[in-house]
């Protein structure tokens, strides 16, 4: 009994410690006031002279990736963890820059404001969760328990750090935000600039239609242009390296093998009469549907293989496509809402009529029915579209999806027909057409992703790896690749810069070159789609590049500033002598108009992209014409002929402006605030000796 009476004595305490331990320690741990235990001594990085240790990197790297599970769940893939470890050390550098900042202002707090934040009228967040009763109440009594026990002492310190902590970062934040303020004519022309909008005309003159022989660009003209933009050609510390890579897709033996699976399940998936079943059992990656899909839905290779022949009960594939290895049994069809077509096209850009563009296409036309070449060929090696590496190939689009003129062609052709040239807006085209499908299929996909095998990854990881440590040993980094097969390509980059060209981002990469110097060699790097190793052959400190170097850079730069001097002056002459109106007889060219012009507008029609534009259309009054303005691709004139004003504000909007504003400066001055300490800082970077 003596004992009963004793623990209901100290029931209060007793559910404090349970409290404590399953409530504010899981709070404090992910705000990190615990120190990580039985874990090396060992330095991430000093700022100013202070050491960031290991542990506290890997315990803000480690609410990263728990985060990271709980927003997406699934794995990382080595870019992404290689990107949350740079998050992560960038937030372990910032924290240290804010506490010694906060340290020089001399910003504290005192025991009678934890005191407040505990015991006070407006506890701390953490406190309300941990401590309120049913009715939503703070137990005081509860905290009277805890405070005074002397059993939960280290715990009590651990919380009024953490509280302190919390105080003194709030009390940096309002003074840092203090200076933050959103003012009547700053909620006015944010109102403007999204609301208002404008119509005009106007006539342009490309510089691209000066010809290159008509112009003359001579080695002091180069010379004069480098000299008066030396800033343009400042670089950072510059590394030259070799790199070597394997990729990480699934060779030939791999997809063999995930194909031979699939032949031989085709049997049993014809047969059986639970579709959902059988893909369970069979581990599909793709779960069981009965909704019907349209072309536009699958990958081309997919869909190409379905709407060739639709029948109800067929099996397809295996078919590979969209990264999978698919086996399809097709189980209904129904009419789709729309028509949908598989097309290629050759595509010769313009914005004007061009007899001379229209005769090429015609030509390439000529040689593709004569069968000297295929469409593909003739789209790889001639089209201006993105799709020309992929042999003009648009892949499946549905009746609406093009524009007007491509649309009509397309649609009014049949399959292994051409037709062209027809112009859009965007050029002269040449069309084939692969396909078409006018309905929707209910299918069933068994598939498999086609990915490489655990032992095809080590392979190529291992290949190399092999050629670091013979290279570090022979000392020759292309001998020993092309001993290995493997091909060496050469790059030179800043080490600042975030992506490197053939490689891509790799904050590995990016790090081991910050500190590499010549001879250096990296560890074999992960990505995403291959295993790269690189090797520096040279390094060259901060500067400016030499004027042979960039020469040739320089002579576009030279002739487009000469042919904008010709076209400026021909229309400054046209519009001078002859008044707006009268230009495109005196110039050849024709009065555009563009309506709904917003401060957003980037691209003209005519003129490209000019950022000039926008700004000239709302600087003038209606009925207003400019001068002649010098645009980045064109000399233009512009007449603004309608500006639509915006309504006058609702004291609820402004409201709401402001608040979207308040919040837009605060996230920029926090940014630039931290980017200013880091910019003044001394900081090291120590990661490279914990590899």
């Amino acid at each position: 009994m003596g004992a009963m009476n004793k623990l209901r004595q100290n029931t209060g305490v007793i559910l404090w410690i349970l409290v404590l331990s399953f409530g504010i320690i899981w709070t404090l741990q992910d705000s990190d006031v615990f120190s990580a235990m039985n874990q090396p001594d060992r330095s991430v990085a000093t700022v100013n002279g202070s050491t960031i240790q290991q542990q506290e990197y890997q315990r803000v790297l480690e609410r990263q990736r728990e985060r990271f599970q709980q927003q997406l769940g699934g794995d990382m893939n080595p870019q992404m963890e290689s990107r949350m470890r740079e998050q992560a050390y960038n937030q372990v550098i910032n924290q240290e820059l804010l506490q010694q900042e906060m340290g020089r202002l001399g910003i504290s707090v005192t025991d009678s404001e934890v005191e407040e934040m505990v015991f006070g009228e407006n506890p701390h967040p953490v406190i309300r969760r941990q401590f309120a009763d049913s009715t939503g109440q703070i137990n005081y009594q509860l905290l009277q328990n805890m405070a005074s026990n002397p059993e939960a002492r280290s715990q009590w310190i651990q919380l009024e750090e953490f509280l302190r902590r919390q105080r003194r970062q709030q009390k940096m934040n309002s003074l840092v935000q203090s200076t933050i303020q959103i003012s009547e004519q700053d909620i006015q022309n944010y109102h403007r600039r999204q609301n208002t909008s404008a119509s005009a005309r106007y006539v342009g003159l490309r510089y691209a239609r000066v010809s290159d022989d008509s112009i003359t660009v001579t080695e002091s003209d180069l010379r004069s242009y480098y000299d008066n933009n030396q800033e343009d050609f400042k670089r950072q510390k510059t590394v030259t390296l070799q790199y070597a890579t394997t990729s990480k897709e699934a060779t030939s033996a791999d997809s063999s093998a995930i194909s031979g699976d699939l032949a031989d399940l085709r049997a049993d998936f014809r047969t059986t009469e639970n579709d959902s079943l059988f893909l369970l059992n069979n581990a599909s990656d793709r779960d069981f549907s009965r909704s019907y899909r349209t072309p536009d839905q699958m990958s081309a290779r997919v869909a190409d293989s379905v709407y060739a022949n639709t029948e109800p009960g067929r099996i397809v594939g295996p078919v590979f496509g969209g990264g999978r290895a698919h086996l399809l049994k097709i189980r209904d069809t129904q009419p789709a809402e729309n028509d949908y077509l598989h097309a290629r096209h050759i595509l010769l850009k313009t914005d004007q009529a061009d007899s001379e563009l229209m005769g090429r296409l015609q030509a390439i036309r000529d040689t593709i029915e004569s069968g000297s070449a295929t469409f593909a060929q003739m789209a790889r090696r001639y089209s201006d579209d993105g799709s020309a590496s992929e042999g003009g190939d648009l892949g499946w689009f549905a009746r609406g999806s093009m524009v007007d003129a491509f649309e009509e062609a397309a649609f009014g052709t049949e399959p292994g027909q051409l037709v062209g040239p027809i112009r859009s807006e965007f050029g002269y085209h040449l069309i084939r057409v692969e396909a078409r499908a006018s309905e929707a299929v209910q299918f069933t996909d068994l598939a498999y992703n086609l990915s490489p095998s655990q032992s095809t990854l080590s392979d190529k990881e291992s290949l190399l790896g092999d050629l670091a440590y013979f290279a570090e040993e022979e000392g020759n980094f292309q001998e020993e690749a092309e001993r290995l097969g493997l091909s060496v390509e050469e790059v030179q980059v800043e080490t600042n810069q975030s992506s490197i060209p053939g490689i891509g981002q790799s904050p590995a990469l990016s790090q081991f070159l910050s500190s590499a110097s010549s001879g250096s060699m990296s560890d074999v790097i992960e990505m995403s789609d291959k295993f790269v190793v690189a090797r520096v052959t040279s390094v060259t400190p901060e500067g400016y590049r030499p004027f042979s170097e960039v020469k040739a850079q320089i002579r576009p730069q030279v002739a487009l500033q000469k042919k904008r001097a010709v076209q400026t002056r021909r229309m400054e002459r046209a519009l001078a002598q002859n008044g707006f109106d009268a230009l495109p007889e005196v110039l050849g060219t024709e009065i555009r108009t563009q309506s709904d012009i917003t401060y957003s507008t980037t691209t003209v029609p005519g003129l490209g992209q000019e950022p000039r534009f926008v700004g000239t259309v709302f600087g003038l009054e209606e009925g207003e014409t400019s001068g002649v303005v010098e645009g980045a691709n064109a000399a233009f004139v512009v007449q603004t002929t309608q500006k639509n004003t915006p309504p006058a504000l609702t004291d609820q909007e402004r409201q709401q402006i402001r608040q979207q504003l308040l919040k837009q400066r605060r996230q920029q001055v926090s940014s630039n605030w931290i980017a200013a300490l880091k910019e003044d800082a001394t900081i090291t970077d120590n990661r490279t000796q914990l590899r």
